[in-house]
């Protein structure tokens, strides 16, 4: 399977204006997550472990009771690729309305 290509920052500016409540922090995509307690947060987690798998794309992330600190990028490439950003619109989707992005 071929390396996926690492984005120019004009691309990468473009995915990020479609991507609302996430921002680029040390060149990575992140976003944090709050949600109703800490079952909500786990259970988003372990949902989307399952998506991370069968993409063979695993988030940097952190959990803190109610809320997910997420940080993608993809190492092999050096940067960030069309799997950072699909696996974000996948949390997106996973989140749906159980969730509020946080500073």
């Amino acid at each position: 399977m071929a390396e996926p290509a690492r984005l120019e920052d004009a691309e990468i500016r473009v995915r990020l204006d479609k991507l609302p409540g996430w921002s680029l922090e040390g060149g990575r995509l992140h976003r944090s997550f709050r949600f109703a307690d800490f079952n909500a947060a786990f259970g988003f987690m372990t949902r989307v472990a399952l998506i991370a798998e069968t993409m063979s794309h695993h988030p940097d992330w952190r959990n803190v009771y109610s809320r997910v600190d997420v940080y993608l990028i993809t190492h092999d490439a050096g940067g960030l690729t069309d799997l950072d950003f699909e696996l974000a619109g996948c949390m997106d989707e996973v989140a749906g309305d159980e969730t509020t992005a946080v500073g």
